[in-house]
C-alpha cells in the first residue's frame, strides 16, 4: 500500500521530497521511502536520504521505513554506512511479497550495529514499532544525561 493512502498520511506527514529514484515522505522522526520500479538504492542515494534526515530533523534521532511497493535493487553496502550514522536509530522494511521479505533478511545481515532493523508486512506494524523504538531510545538517553 502506498504511504499516501494510509491512515498516517493526513495527520503526521510533513512533506514529500521527490528524488530521481523515488519519493521520501518526511514525518515526525521518520523517513518513509518508496523507490521507483527498477531503481537502485546505492551508496550515493543512501547518503542523500541520510542527508534529508539530518536536514529534516536537525540533531534529533530518526528512523527509516522502506515501503517496498515496487521492485528495485539495493546495494547492501548502504546498511554498513547507515549503521554508523549517529542519528539513524531504526530501519523497517515493509512488504507482503515473500521474495522481497527474503531479500530484506539478507540485507539485514549487513546492518552491523546495535541499531534495530525489522521486516513487516504492513506500514501500520512498521509505524507502531518505529514509534516504540524511537520512544524507548529517547527515554534511555534522557535518564543517562
Amino acid at each position: 500500500m502506498n504511504y499516501f493512502h494510509t491512515q498516517y498520511f493526513p495527520t503526521i506527514m510533513n512533506k514529500k521530497i521527490e528524488l530521481d529514484c523515488g519519493v521520501i515522505w518526511v514525518q515526525d522522526k521518520v523517513l518513509v521511502n518508496e523507490m521507483n520500479e527498477g531503481a537502485l538504492l546505492d551508496v550515493e542515494t543512501n547518503r542523500r536520504i541520510l542527508q534529508i534526515g539530518c536536514e529534516s530533523f536537525g540533531k534529533e534521532i530518526f528512523g527509516y521505513i522502506s515501503n517496498r511497493i515496487n521492485s528495485y535493487a539495493v546495494n547492501p553496502m548502504v546498511y554498513r554506512e547507515s549503521a554508523e550514522h549517529p542519528q539513524l536509530k531504526a530501519i523497517a522494511v515493509v512488504s507482503q511479497n515473500p521474495m522481497v521479505r527474503e531479500s530484506a533478511r539478507l540485507e539485514q545481515q549487513f546492518y552491523t550495529n546495535k541499531n534495530s532493523f525489522q521486516i513487516f508486512s504492513s506500514l501500520e506494524e512498521a509505524q507502531l514499532w518505529m514509534k516504540e523504538v524511537l520512544s524507548s531510545y529517547s527515554k534511555e538517553n534522557s535518564f543517562s544525561g
